[in-house]
């Protein structure tokens, strides 16, 4: 296990901000998530001033102080908020310890097209059953809470994310019982690209392309749209200047900024705010909905 204190954090409040489908708080004692990511898992809690993981001090750097994005400067973009924005300082006030994390890029792609025209529980589902059914079935260390107070370890399953050749394979056949609608297309054709070798290269050109040319190269592919490219722009490629508009965001700039959200003070971490009025809108603002949409 591994202990460290990070500021600016809170596991509950990034499970629940709509980023991310495979981290999640277990149902049973002591407040322990679980986070599965591409092939990697971990579990983690709160203790007092510090967070524990259930992996090395050498794994916790190599995989998941990048995924926590644990390098940038959260107050510093909290401080820059304009005095004058009640509303944007009060959702930063709310969701205070929300991240984007940077999350592995073939996860998200096909996550975020799955998350078109969806809810957040039929989300999570879905994704499970597809990393059941086509991932990779593995043991990991997991956190227990013992009768003491303290935190043990304990053995976790969990499945790896399909790699492109596996959802490929399955075939529309294999992909039915998800039940993902129209949903199951875009999913398919994105596996069989990303199997070949021009896909693969694509993928690669994806990551180290900039923002501008990583959004219309994804508006290029079949079933991805405006607001998929920005999400995966903003949790896949971690360009944080990216501005998803989604239903609930679109409900904020007209209640809120009905001249526009003033994306030049915020230039290159506009995404980032974003995420903490997303957040406050999903988890504060009652809006009659029993599940919140996406």
């Amino acid at each position: 296990m591994y202990r460290i204190q990070i500021n600016h954090m809170d596991l509950d409040q990034i499970a629940r901000s709509g980023q991310c489908f495979r981290f999640e708080k277990k149902n049973q004692p002591g407040d322990i998530f679980s986070i599965a990511a591409a092939e990697h898992y971990v579990e983690a809690a709160k203790e007092e001033d510090t967070f524990l993981f259930s992996c090395t001090e050498e794994e916790f750097h190599q995989v998941w102080a990048g995924y926590f994005d644990l390098e940038a400067d959260y107050g510093g973009y909290k401080s820059h908020v304009a005095s004058d924005d009640t509303y944007l300082k009060e959702a930063v006030k709310w969701g205070w310890g929300v991240r984007i994390l940077q999350q592995d890029l073939w996860e998200i792609l096909i996550t975020f097209i799955i998350s078109q025209n969806n809810n957040i529980t039929r989300i999570r589902n879905s994704v499970s059953k597809l990393c059941t059914l086509f991932g990779e079935e593995k043991r990991g260390k997991g956190l227990v809470l013992l009768d003491d107070g303290s935190y043990g370890e304990e053995e976790s399953l969990y499945y790896t994310f399909p790699t492109p050749e596996s959802i490929k394979a399955a075939g529309l056949t294999g992909l039915a019982p998800l039940s993902l609608g129209y949903r199951d297309k875009y999913i398919l054709s994105a596996s069989e690209f990303a199997s070949e070798p021009e896909g693969k290269a694509w993928l690669m050109e994806l990551l180290e392309a900039d923002y501008k040319k990583a959004h219309e190269m994804l508006l290029k592919q079949y079933g991805i749209g405006k607001k998929v490219a920005d999400c995966v722009c903003l949790f896949g490629l971690h360009h944080v200047g990216a501005f998803p508009i989604d239903t609930h965001v679109k409900q904020i700039l007209e209640s809120h900024y009905p001249q526009g959200f003033p994306l030049e003070r915020y230039q290159g971490y506009a995404g980032i705010l974003q995420q903490y009025m997303f957040y406050y809108k999903l988890n504060h603002v009652k809006t009659g909905e029993s599940v919140p949409s996406l």
